[in-house]
């Protein structure tokens, strides 16, 4: 459902001029079924009967081109948060029209992408649980990249930086200097709670990227509103 969610998000907005003749329960047109059916209300049921509903168009969303790296942070520290980052990354698995990349890491770096059929069975069972170097990871990810300006790094971790915060840092400005969109989404523990370090990720929201801890729904929106041509 929450995959579903996300995906909605890059299906286009309504085009409320143009009809569609699929009927599809998102698409549906309130106003234009009340005109088109005004001849069947029914003054001594107090109701009007539809027969002819009408349904909406939709603009195709222009995110063809755009190429997505997903860190997932799988070090010791993010044991609680395992379940949060592996629904995170199905949801964003495979969006229409964007190249996706799948990195998991702790102190060392393992590309998943072509090994990924379910991401949440492949992150549950790639738990690395060792200490955390998050700069490599970035700068592992930056390295993917081909079209800056159209391209998103989304970073699933806690932020407890166990090698230089001040390297990874360096890397995040790289990044955002260079054209590439940087968000980080703040671990939640098994109670949904935001945990993360958060003097890191303000250093990280002071050289471009943003920070913050998202539900799948509004990490769709955000990447509707910023994955646009």
């Amino acid at each position: 459902r929450l995959a579903k969610e996300v995906r909605q998000a890059f299906s286009g907005v309504r085009d409320r001029r143009r009809r569609s003749f699929i009927p599809l329960a998102r698409n549906f047109d309130f106003k234009s079924t009340l005109r088109a059916n005004l001849q069947h209300w029914h003054p001594q049921h107090g109701k009007l009967y539809i027969e002819f509903p009408r349904f909406n168009s939709r603009i195709k969303r222009q995110s063809e081109q755009w190429q997505l790296v997903l860190l997932v942070d799988q070090s010791g520290s993010m044991v609680d948060s395992v379940i949060h980052s592996a629904v995170m990354a199905a949801c964003l698995w495979q969006l229409p029209g964007i190249r996706t990349h799948l990195v998991a890491f702790d102190t060392s770096v393992v590309d998943l992408t072509a090994d990924v059929a379910d991401p949440v069975e492949l992150l549950m069972k790639v738990q690395l649980g060792g200490g955390t170097n998050i700069a490599s990871a970035v700068e592992y990810g930056r390295q993917l990249i081909e079209q800056p300006a159209k391209s998103v790094i989304i970073l699933v971790s806690d932020f407890y930086e166990g090698g230089s915060s001040s390297l990874l840092t360096h890397q995040v400005k790289k990044c955002v200097q260079s054209g590439i969109k940087v968000l980080g989404l703040a671990a939640l523990d098994s109670t949904a709670t935001p945990c993360y370090d958060r003097d890191t990720a303000q250093a990280l929201v002071n050289v471009g990227a943003q920070i913050a801890a998202m539900t799948p729904g509004e990490l769709a929106s955000w990447l509707a509103e910023n994955l646009q041509s």
